[in-house]
């Protein structure tokens, strides 16, 4: 601005001075023309530098978890939606729920996981046949604090932090209340034994005309409510399992008489290999009375309906008290996955109080996680028989014996339930002896422990 200011100063300053000055005689001089100014060649404007492209970035890589689940009834429908809504929070991570029968849980899985072939989670009862392949979720969450302080110190350790019950089961027994009613006989309370529950379905099965007094799942792990209650220490104090006790032989002997007496269907012990369980016979109002277990609340409020009322007892008296198994599946990640930080997240989302009492409230399970079951579950559902079953599998809790607690996160839990149905079935059968029973079960369930190298 100043340069330009003194360059006009000068140029007036040279007019003034131009026009003071002496006029000079006008001598003809030839005009000569003006030169001609060029025009200053016109400067050609720089071309327009062209932007760069903008270079996308390759889209991240989609990752996909593979859960692989058994239900027992609605779980899975229960699931889906919750495995969506993690999606949608999450994008690019997907989730696929293959949905299997448990028995591919119980054999198949743990022979695909040593493999280094199995999924990156899934839904399992064997807490030992996993051990060392799960993952340590303590490093991975974004709040180890929390996730330590819901679950139960035994369970976590039994699944190696790799892992969280997703429901906490009580077994025990149903009970066709219409039956009772049409055959004018109340139900009993507290304090009523086997042998008493068994003469009384006896007596509502005569006289409804209904083809089944009694019955229980063909497992060890349900027999051990009764051979418990019966007296039976199965975990003795150095944590080994002892079958030759008065308590599991009395019934054994009672389950045997059940079938002598043609008060139980032969078909649910004695036909196949697998796992058949009363509440088949229970459902059709074709048996009176049926030891099963708490996860089966949803399956039984389904397919009854309003065809008849139904009820759960407390768990029958014996020597050892009165009670049944605590037990309950777990959801557990796998080491080996390549995306151990989605799986924790995964993790983390299904185990937070929102998702985890969704999940109990529609599956109308006892929640395992502390901070749910502190504040309480609103089940989806007004079936009377159902609040009824909850709040009675509820009372079951306190009386759980130390080693009914213990029992199903016990590293020996599936020597025991791998064997045992079959070997009693054989005794039943007439293919063994009491005695021969009780000694080869034992031997068996040595050997697999023995097999396991521990």
């Amino acid at each position: 601005m100043k340069v330009r200011y003194l360059f006009l100063v000068l140029v007036i300053s040279a007019l003034l001075l131009g026009s003071c000055a002496p006029t000079a005689p006008e001598t003809p001089e030839e005009v000569e023309e003006p030169e001609v100014v060029e025009e200053p060649e016109e400067v050609e404007e720089p071309e327009e530098v062209e932007e760069p492209e903008e270079v996308e970035e390759p889209a991240a890589e989609a990752i996909e978890l593979r859960f692989t689940y058994y239900a027992d009834g609605i779980e899975a429908d229960v699931m889906q939606p919750l495995l969506d809504k993690f999606t949608a929070e999450n994008p690019g991570i997907t989730v696929v729920l293959d949905v299997v029968p448990y028995q591919t849980i119980d054999e198949q899985l743990p022979v695909q996981v040593e493999a280094g072939e199995g999924p990156d989670l899934a839904r399992v009862t064997n807490f030992a046949a996993y051990k060392g392949k799960l993952l340590d979720l303590r490093t991975l969450v974004s709040n180890p604090d929390y996730y330590e302080n819901n679950f139960a110190e035994p369970i976590l350790a039994a699944l190696e932090y790799g892992g969280f019950p997703d429901a906490l089961t009580v077994t025990g027994p149903y009970v066709n209340k219409t039956l009772f009613d049409q055959a004018g006989i109340e139900i009993p309370g507290e304090g009523t034994t086997w042998d008493e529950w068994t003469d009384l379905t006896k007596q509502v099965a005569e006289a409804t005309g209904t083809e089944y007094a009694i019955g229980i799942d063909r497992t060890g792990h349900r027999i051990a409510g009764p051979a418990m209650s019966m007296g039976a220490t199965l975990i003795d104090e150095n944590g080994n399992f002892t079958i030759d006790t008065p308590g599991f032989r009395a019934f054994a002997e009672m389950l045997k008489s059940w079938h002598e007496d043609d008060l139980t269907p032969d078909e649910l012990w004695l036909t196949g290999d697998s796992m058949n369980n009363c509440v088949d016979w229970f459902k059709p109002a074709n048996m009176v009375m049926c030891m099963s277990g708490s996860w089966q609340i949803n399956g039984l409020a389904t397919d009854i309906g309003d065809a008849f009322d139904w009820v759960v007892v407390p768990n029958p008296t014996g020597d050892g008290g009165s009670t049944g198994v605590a037990g309950g599946s777990a959801v557990v990640a796998f080491g080996d996955t390549e995306y151990p930080e989605e799986v924790a997240k995964l993790m983390e989302f299904l185990f937070a109080k929102e998702n985890y009492a969704a999940f109990s409230a529609s599956t109308l399970a006892l929640p395992a996680q502390i901070e749910v079951a502190a504040s309480g579950v609103e089940f989806n559902t007004d079936n009377p028989s159902v609040l009824g079953a909850l709040s009675g599998f509820t009372a079951e809790v306190p009386k759980l014996q130390n080693q009914a607690v213990a029992l199903n996160p016990h590293p020996y839990a599936f020597a025991y339930y791998r064997n045992s149905a079959g070997r009693i079935a054989q005794y039943l059968a007439g293919e063994l002896t009491l005695d021969e029973m009780v000694e080869n079960l034992q031997d068996d369930i040595d050997q697999a422990i023995a097999e396991t190298g521990q």
